[in-house]
C-alpha cells in the first residue's frame, strides 16, 4: 500500500463504527466512511471535542452539524496551501490521501527538470476537483493543463493555487467536459509529458454528458494515451470505485500503454495512517506507468 505519511496539518486520528475522527490543521471533524466496518473504542477524548460532524441520513445524502468551525480555513502541504470548507456529502474540499500521488508526480518532475533545465514538461490533469495535484505538479515546475467540469471546483483550485503562491504560474484554467477536452486535443495534435486523472464513478458534464465509470474509463484510457509526448513520463489512474481494484487497474494500463511506451506499471491501495492504532485506513486505488524509454 502507497502511504500519505508526510502530513502535518492533517491527521486521521481513530476510526470506528462508520466514522472517522480527523485533525484538519486545527480543527477536529468527525466523519462517516464506509471502509470502517470495525467496532472499537472510542477511547480518544477528541471524539467529543469535534469542531464538525457529518451526519449520514438513512435515507442518502446527510447533514453537517458544526461546533465552532469557521467557514472557511486552511491548511498546508510542504509548500502547498489548500483552502478548507465542509460542503454537500461530508466532504471538505481536499483527499489528503492523495498526497502520496502528488510526491511521485512532483519527484518525476523535479528528476526531469535537472536533467534537462530547459525542457518544458506540460501535464494535464483530468477530473482535477480543488487542484491537488495541478498545484504540486505546477510547483515542481510543470506547465499544466487543469480541466473539472464543475466550474465551481475551478474557482475552488485557483483559490488554491493563489493560496500557494503560484497565481501567475503557468495553468490553464479549463471548465470542460473532460472526454470531450481530450478529443478535441487529439484533433489539434497537442500532447502532453504527463497525464493525471482522477474519475468519479458516475457523473455528469456541463451539458449533461453522462459518465459511468465501468463503461467508460477503458476507452478513455485508450484515448488518453494517445496525448503522450514522444518523450513522455507518467501516466497515473485514481480510482475510488470499489471494482476498480489495483491489479484492474494494471492490467487497463498495462493493456492500453505499453504497446506504444516502455515502461513500468504498478497499483496499489493508497491510505493514511491512523495515529490512535497505528494501522492503515485504505482509501481507494491508483495506478502509475513510469515512461522509462522509447
Amino acid at each position: 500500500m502507497w502511504i500519505a505519511e508526510n502530513w502535518k496539518d492533517y491527521e486521521v486520528i481513530d476510526c470506528s463504527k462508520g466514522e472517522k475522527l480527523e485533525r484538519w490543521g486545527e480543527y477536529l471533524l468527525v466523519r462517516p466512511d464506509p471502509q470502517v466496518i470495525w467496532d472499537t473504542p472510542r477511547s480518544d477524548k477528541r471524539w467529543k471535542q469535534k469542531n464538525g460532524h457529518y451526519h449520514r441520513s438513512s435515507k442518502g445524502g446527510g447533514e453537517w452539524e458544526f461546533f465552532h468551525l469557521p467557514q472557511e480555513w486552511s491548511i498546508q502541504y510542504g509548500e502547498l496551501t489548500f483552502r478548507l470548507k465542509p460542503f454537500s456529502f461530508k466532504h471538505t474540499g481536499l483527499f489528503p490521501e492523495q498526497a502520496v500521488n502528488w510526491d511521485w508526480v512532483s519527484s518525476i518532475i523535479k528528476d526531469a527538470r535537472k536533467e534537462n533545465p530547459n525542457r518544458q514538461v506540460k501535464v494535464l490533469n483530468l477530473f482535477a476537483y480543488t487542484g491537488g495535484a495541478t498545484l504540486a505538479a505546477s510547483k515542481a515546475g510543470a506547465n499544466v493543463t487543469h480541466v473539472d467540469a464543475s466550474k465551481g471546483m475551478v474557482t475552488w483550485a485557483k483559490e488554491n493555487a493563489a493560496a500557494s503562491g503560484l497565481q501567475d504560474a503557468p495553468i490553464r484554467w479549463l471548465v470542460d467536459d473532460c472526454v470531450k477536452f481530450v478529443e478535441r486535443e487529439l484533433r489539434r495534435g497537442n500532447t502532453y509529458d504527463g497525464i493525471i486523472m482522477d474519475p468519479p464513478s458516475y457523473g455528469r458534464g456541463p451539458k449533461g454528458e453522462i459518465w459511468k465509470i465501468e463503461d467508460n474509463i477503458y476507452p478513455f484510457i485508450e484515448l488518453t494515451s494517445r496525448l503522450l509526448s514522444k518523450d513522455a513520463l507518467f501516466f497515473l489512474v485514481n480510482s475510488y470505485t470499489t471494482g476498480l481494484q489495483p491489479a484492474v487497474l494494471t492490467y487497463m494500463i498495462q493493456t492500453a500503454l505499453a504497446p506504444k511506451y516502455d515502461g513500468r506499471v504498478e497499483s496499489s491501495e493508497i491510505g493514511l495512517p491512523v495515529t490512535g492504532s497505528g494501522l492503515v485506513l485504505p482509501c481507494g486505488a491508483s495506478g502509475r506507468y513510469r515512461i522509462i524509454s522509447r
